[in-house]
């Protein structure tokens, strides 16, 4: 299970005589099962939340639950996807997914860790560099191998901060239909679904991809850092791309949320809608 209460949320730098409040009294609950995205501009707490909700970075105030346990730091409960790479410089990509897996299930023997990484590999297209080390990998393949980490842990949360921001285009979609996928417990490949979703906590700064993906999009506000507005987003699933983008329904949501991301331009320009 993987249901989250975020209980008014507060963090606050401090610096020698100086602080800085980067997020004030956040709280929302995100169900069971639930894809949500987190968007909102530069600076406005999204990266502080999810280090707040992975555990690695205290909160000031408040308090965020997990299945009605307090979170205290972090655990296995949570895969995470960084904005960096985070891969480990010793380890090939193939046994950096080997570590992620064993740490979530030490009972696995070798042969079936291996197997397991082996398989993610083949769902980000990284078969041929399963024996690279990151060096030896681009940014986007290093990302790559990080999110295929992520995915082989079979979290019930997954915590993903901008994944797929170092990838191209094309193997960026083909990533955003995978994670959707196994998000939706289709774990073979082949349609049998278990019906068990995961819930995923999701940064992104592109408004399409929060669409295409989530149910339910948080954006949030800077000066200091807080939820401006939640929207639930009305699309049936399975979604397809081609069809989605060519729906009235989509563009209005589309505008509204650019809307509302730019809402300090189009209160200069009149308040008029800003359409990108």
């Amino acid at each position: 299970m993987g249901k989250i209460i975020v209980d008014n949320i507060s963090v606050t730098y401090k610096e020698k005589n100086k602080s800085y409040q980067a997020l004030k009294d956040v709280s929302f609950t995100i169900q069971d099962g639930e894809f949500v995205s987190i968007i909102g501009p530069s600076g406005c707490g999204k990266s502080t939340f999810l280090s707040v909700l992975e555990g690695i970075l205290p909160q000031t105030e408040g308090h965020i639950y997990i299945n009605d346990k307090e979170v205290k730091g972090t655990g296995t409960d949570r895969g995470v996807v960084f904005q960096s790479y985070s891969l480990f410089p010793w380890l090939s990509a193939k046994n950096n997914i080997v570590f992620g897996v064993h740490q979530k299930n030490k009972k696995l023997s070798k042969e079936e860790l291996e197997r397991i990484a082996d398989e993610y590999l083949e769902k980000v297209n990284l078969t041929d560099f399963a024996e690279k080390y990151p060096c030896q990998l681009s940014g986007g393949q290093q990302q790559r191998v990080a999110i295929a980490r992520a995915l082989a842990m079979d979290t019930d949360i997954l915590l993903m901060d901008e994944p797929f921001g170092a990838i191209d285009p094309k193997n960026r979609i083909a990533l955003q239909e995978e994670l959707l996928r196994l998000w939706e417990g289709d774990a073979d490949g082949k349609g049998s679904v278990d019906g068990k979703k995961k819930t995923v906590v999701f940064v992104t700064h592109d408004i399409d991809e929060a669409i295409f993906l989530s149910d339910r999009i948080v954006m949030m506000a800077s000066n200091p850092g807080h939820v401006f507005k939640e929207i639930s987003v009305p699309f049936v699933r399975p979604r397809v791309r081609e069809e989605l983008f060519k729906n009235p329904a989509y563009s209005n949501l589309r505008n509204e949320l650019v809307s509302l991301f730019y809402r300090d331009v189009a209160e200069k320009i009149g308040n008029e809608e800003v359409v990108l």
